[in-house]
């Protein structure tokens, strides 16, 4: 039980009162209005907890005393406030040591009441500092993430990867068409969502990508438009063809990628600039930036990369990509083969009725 009852019941009127200003706020801001109460509501319980002598059951209290006023709010459970006072506490505190930051004004803090709390929720439970977590939250708000993909965002690393590649950039595109260009390309990338055996072709790995190409756009990040595969290029008297075509919405530009199954080479990049100068030439049209390359390799030797890259007047990335592969060969054999699976069913021709 609160000890001290009296105090207690003053700031709780206080807080039904600024309750009800939000709720009369909704209609115009449900998200930022409530997220403003749940950080003041924050603040309220770790600075109350520390100087008033309400003892341990002060939360539980809190939350019947809170939803006996508001019963139709799912947010005042005990469970949710626990998560409100973390949330809190997340932001305005050294993640590593715990201790409260008194720069934490400086931070965009506003930023985080313009995703959904259940967003809030998931960042906090999976990033380890401050940095990482404002990445996703502003993510969230320019490509506007569902929960689920904000997860798998997370945790496919994203943050880490993004803006790791090999890129000549800085001396092939204008700077703010180099600064975003650079973000928009990754190293690895993970093509985590289908399997292929260990033993698999381009022509398999690019199939797999086109046939699961919402995932494979997920991936790739916003902006990218998918425009073929195989795509023709007619150069004198041959024929080439792109593994995979783009077109980039945000940058303005083709963007052309190639995929290896083995280590880089440097007579890779020479064949990419070859096709971005025949895309330029046969494509780019009238407000189009230059096109672009993504190499996608298996392997590649960073400095061999940085090299091959040094004189190529074409702009161009390289990237290692990661995926799934399928079952282990050595628990195949410990599992039943599809006849054995048929016989204990009774599917076989000898136990099935007609």
């Amino acid at each position: 039980m609160i000890q001290n009852h009296t105090n207690y019941r003053q700031w709780l009127g206080e807080l039904k009162s600024r309750f009800r200003q939000v709720q009369l706020k909704a209609a115009v801001a449900v998200n930022t209005a409530l997220l403003q109460f749940y950080w003041d509501l924050g603040t309220d319980i770790v600075v109350r907890q520390a100087q008033a002598d309400w003892g341990s059951g002060f939360l539980k209290q809190l939350s019947a005393d809170l939803t006996l006023e508001f019963p139709e709010m799912k947010g005042f459970s005990k469970r949710n406030l626990e998560l409100v006072r973390q949330w809190h506490l997340f932001w305005v505190s050294d993640v590593i040591g715990q201790q409260p930051v008194a720069q934490f004004a400086k931070q965009p803090v506003s930023q985080i009441f313009g995703i959904p709390w259940g967003h809030n929720l998931a960042i906090i439970a999976k990033c380890k500092q401050h940095d990482e977590a404002l990445y996703y939250v502003q993510a969230t708000q320019t490509n506007g993430w569902s929960r689920s993909v904000l997860v798998h965002q997370i945790e496919s690393g994203l943050w880490q990867r993004e803006g790791k590649a090999v890129t000549n950039f800085e001396q092939t595109l204008p700077a703010a068409q180099s600064d975003l260009a650079r973000q928009m390309l990754k190293d690895p990338y993970k093509f985590d969502f289908f399997s292929l055996s260990k033993e698999y072709t381009e022509r398999e790995l690019e199939s797999g990508l086109v046939e699961h190409i919402t995932q494979f756009l997920l991936e790739l990040g916003a902006g990218f438009a998918y425009l073929g595969r195989q795509v023709p290029l007619q150069v004198g008297e041959r024929q080439f063809f792109l593994d995979l075509l783009f077109y980039h919405t945000r940058l303005h530009c083709y963007v052309v990628i190639e995929l290896k199954t083995g280590d880089f080479e440097p007579e890779f990049a020479g064949k990419l600039n070859f096709y971005l100068k025949a895309v330029d030439e046969q494509r780019r049209g009238q407000g189009d930036q230059p096109t672009i390359g993504l190499l996608l390799c298996k392997n590649k030797d960073r400095l061999v990369a940085e090299y091959a890259l040094s004189d190529i007047h074409k702009p161009m990335g390289i990237s290692e990509y990661t995926l799934s592969h399928a079952l282990p060969e050595n628990l195949r054999d410990q599992l039943p083969s599809i006849e054995a699976i048929e016989r204990e069913l009774g599917l076989d021709g000898a136990g099935a009725g007609v």
